[in-house]
């Protein structure tokens, strides 16, 4: 969804526009979201072959091919989005408009994932691609006119065998945009404690690390995230719901017990990253139904965990962080207090230090204390 595409989403209690609320964003894919018309352009130029060359029709095409239900066949549009960003240029250009999308969307804070190790086809270093994405960061912000901040995550492949390396590439930029560390790919198959080596470097530098767990595997995946990766936070997570028990208690109400993965990760705060419409898409709520109302989002948020709003990947989902705030309010009834309780607890959550985390808080109770 483009940012002169993206329709107007208000609350429908308080008639606030949530588009103009201040917003922050933990889990967003850089390869996940491009502009249709500007992956047409790029490609045009390093003559790679694309499913349609019409803006509308490709990002139908994108919306479609990702809902299959699977993980492994989301992953596979993947194919196309990385074969346009091979080139400083075409990795500068992305990067600048993935942040103009982002402020267009009201995020302040914003941690944009991605793979160096994916964009080397065409003759780029690693260190080269980070410098890329960092000049088209700081491009944006710089356009921005400091209403957004951007902190690039470092991700490895969990299929793939340079988790190390790419850990050392992370703690080379940590003082020129890069604020974490993160594994993505198939989760089935792979846990984190393949890269034992590249978690135990991090924490030995002291570098921050979210780990993708819990989406397409259940609680022995997000164990491994915790104890062999020493994850700071869960990307997506949402499997954790696994080891909850729910049961009534007889007046009618619902008594919840926790497992010991779900208290651990509920007692010590540990932040969920969970991406609404990315979840139905993979088949990450599968065992509990194939509608948003059935997502374990509210009962997790209602059980004390710390839960944040995510788009995961922009152009496969077909949506914006405003969006996917929407659809929860909607199904869950949510308010504007329950708003800004998940921007804050993104805010607490960011890979930054603790006063800029406090700025960006304010930010977030001022803007809605107007609204």
């Amino acid at each position: 969804m483009s940012a002169d595409a993206v329709p107007t989403y208000r609350l429908p209690d308080a008639g606030a526009v949530i588009n103009d609320l201040p917003k922050v964003s933990l889990h967003d894919h850089l390869d996940g979201g491009l502009r249709p018309a500007t992956i047409i352009e790029l490609a045009a130029a390093d003559g790679v072959t694309l499913p349609t060359t019409d803006a509308d029709a490709l990002r139908q095409w994108f919306a479609d091919q990702s809902d299959s239900g699977s993980l492994v066949e989301y992953l596979k549009t993947f194919d196309v989005t990385t074969s346009v960003m091979q080139t400083a240029d075409g990795l500068e250009r992305v990067a600048r408009e993935f942040v103009e999308d982002l402020v267009a969307d009201g995020v302040v804070y914003g941690e944009v994932r991605w793979a160096p190790e994916q964009h080397l086809q065409r003759g780029l270093t690693l260190d080269q691609a980070v410098e890329a994405v960092q000049a088209g960061v700081e491009s944006a912000v710089d356009a921005a006119g400091g209403a957004i901040r951007i902190g690039q995550l470092v991700t490895a492949m969990r299929h793939a065998d340079r988790a190390l390396e790419i850990a050392e590439l992370a703690v080379r930029h940590r003082d020129r945009g890069v604020v974490g560390f993160d594994i993505a790919g198939a989760e089935a198959g792979f846990p984190a404690s393949n890269h034992r080596a590249a978690f135990d470097y991090l924490a030995s530098e002291l570098f921050p690390v979210t780990v993708h767990a819990g989406e397409a595997d259940g609680l022995a995946s997000i164990r491994s995230a915790l104890v062999d990766g020493r994850a700071l936070r869960l990307g997506h997570g949402v499997r954790l719901f696994e080891d909850v028990t729910l049961s009534d208690a007889g007046d009618g109400s619902t008594l919840a017990s926790l497992g010991e993965v779900a208290s651990w990760v509920r007692d010590r705060e540990i932040p969920l990253e969970v991406s609404p419409s990315s979840n139905l898409q993979t088949g990450a709520i599968a065992a509990w139904g194939d509608d948003l109302a059935d997502h374990p989002f509210d009962v997790l948020y209602q059980l004390g965990f710390r839960v944040t709003v995510n788009t995961d990947n922009r152009l496969m989902s077909n949506t914006t962080l405003t969006r996917e705030l929407a659809l929860l309010a909607g199904t869950f009834g949510y308010d504007l207090d329950d708003l800004a309780a998940f921007q804050i607890n993104a805010a607490l959550s960011s890979f930054l230090p603790l006063e800029d985390r406090e700025e960006i808080i304010a930010l977030i109770t001022s803007g809605y204390a107007e609204a």
